[in-house]
């Protein structure tokens, strides 16, 4: 018997074992979706039956210098064998110093300081506890957060109090008080900064709210992700900075799906020319090989947890914060994304995706395509449409990721050329099967 037809032969059970064991998250409850994904490499998948796939999905959105990179893969077996871990609440270990000082020396502009924690969801916890934590410290208690109603931050019950997407509603009270802003325009208005100074009011009037308390943070991603793909022009986080600044607000950034390299620079910030008080990173930071998350902020705040009237300090963290082998692999992953430019590469390739996608605009189902580096649009006119398009897609061998009504194409930072010509080939040949049909 031959391999593909052995694999042809256990791609049912494997099927089946999934669907009687595995409780995928973020899924409805029933049969999975049929994709079983068996190995990977560079901006490429094969599922069990060996068809092959372009990944313009990055793994989880994090595989940003792609699958299957030995460099990656040697510094976690490199790291384990000299040390695993040591808990970092009363001892260290030296990647961990070294990785928050390359992160120091990346971010720059007095952001020197970093806690790190294992995803998305705990940076932005941790950051909330900081952010809320550091006006106590200051004897100025400040008790609010203004965020995105449709922002995403994470599955945790504080960071699930910050979004107003229904997927993620929390199911528990919320920790804290929290304003959420909505659109004041269509998403697809708002790389125009006449429509980002309409948000700007809606921003400045949230902030201003009587009776809510004070404000302690402002908690924004440069671009919303699960919120559908909304792009902004440089002007909306740019006004931000300032009405955060007129009002002693921080700014926390969620960077965790934006940083090192998505959107053509290293941090999407850098596109309105800020400095936030706090960013948050994860994903990218090991491109997706371990999980890690960072939370960089000013030694001013870190200083000012010394008043904390029961440790001293910061009263968060978990057993495997800043885990030794998670640090090596970014250590490794940040060296890969400087010597093969992937942040020029994702400005260049993205420029290139958006032209070849673009034309979708006039499509019947499409209501508009935009983009920031290696995130390009497609916004449908449902949820409806993008699901069917989207499985059309999958036909045609290029996985997507949907967001609400929208097909994001977030294909790994080392695609090159070529690779976005097909990407975009198969994905209109996808369209131009759908036809009519799609809305």
């Amino acid at each position: 018997m031959d391999a593909a037809v052995s694999v042809s032969m256990t791609s049912g059970a494997v099927a089946e074992r999934d669907d009687a064991h595995v409780w995928h998250p973020w899924s409805p409850v029933g049969p999975s979706s049929g994709l079983m994904i068996a190995r990977a490499e560079g901006y490429r998948l094969w599922d069990v039956d060996g068809r092959e796939y372009v990944d313009g999905a990055s793994g989880a959105m994090n595989c940003s210098c792609g699958h299957g990179r030995a460099e990656l893969v040697a510094a976690v077996g490199d790291q384990l064998r000299t040390l695993a871990h040591v808990d970092l609440s009363f001892g260290a270990h030296e990647p961990s110093g070294r990785l928050a000082e390359r992160l120091a020396g990346l971010l720059g502009h007095g952001l020197t300081r970093t806690f790190f924690a294992n995803s998305g969801s705990e940076g932005i916890e941790a950051a909330c506890r900081i952010a809320l934590n550091h006006w106590s410290n200051r004897g100025e208690p400040r008790h609010r957060i203004v965020s995105f109603e449709r922002g995403y931050h994470g599955s945790t019950a504080l960071c699930q109090s910050l979004s107003g997407l229904p997927a993620a509603l929390p199911d528990l009270p919320s920790a804290v008080p929290v304003a959420r802003v909505a659109l004041t325009d269509e998403p697809r208005a708002l790389t125009d900064p006449a429509a980002c100074d309409r948000l700007l009011g809606a921003w400045e009037r949230a902030l201003d709210e009587p009776g809510a308390g004070e404000v302690a943070a402002v908690v924004v991603e440069p671009l919303l992700n699960a919120g559908g793909g909304v792009v902004f022009h440089p002007s909306f986080l740019a006004g931000l900075r300032r009405l955060c600044d007129e009002r002693g607000v921080l700014l926390v950034v969620d960077e965790v799906f934006t940083g090192f390299g998505r959107t053509g620079e290293m941090f999407g910030f850098r596109h309105s020319g800020i400095t936030p008080d706090v960013v948050v990173m994860s994903k990218g930071i090991t491109s997706g090989y371990v999980p890690l998350s960072a939370v960089t902020t000013t030694d001013e705040v870190y200083r000012g947890f010394a008043s904390d009237p029961v440790y001293g300090g910061l009263r968060y963290g978990h057993t495997t914060s800043g885990h030794a082998a998670a640090c090596a692999v970014a250590l490794a992953t940040l060296d890969v994304i400087e010597r093969d430019e992937l942040v020029a590469n994702a400005r260049d390739r993205g420029a290139e995706l958006l032209r070849g996608l673009g034309g979708l605009a006039g499509h019947a189902g499409v209501v508009d395509v935009r983009g920031l580096g290696l995130t390009v649009v497609v916004e449908c006119s449902s949820a409806g449409t993008a699901a069917r398009l989207r499985e059309e897609i999958g036909r045609h061998g290029v996985l997507l990721r949907q967001q609400m009504s929208s097909l994001l194409a977030v294909p790994p930072l080392v695609i090159d050329a070529a690779g976005v010509r097909e990407l975009t080939s198969r994905v209109l040949g996808a369209f131009a099967v759908a036809g009519g049909h799609a809305g």
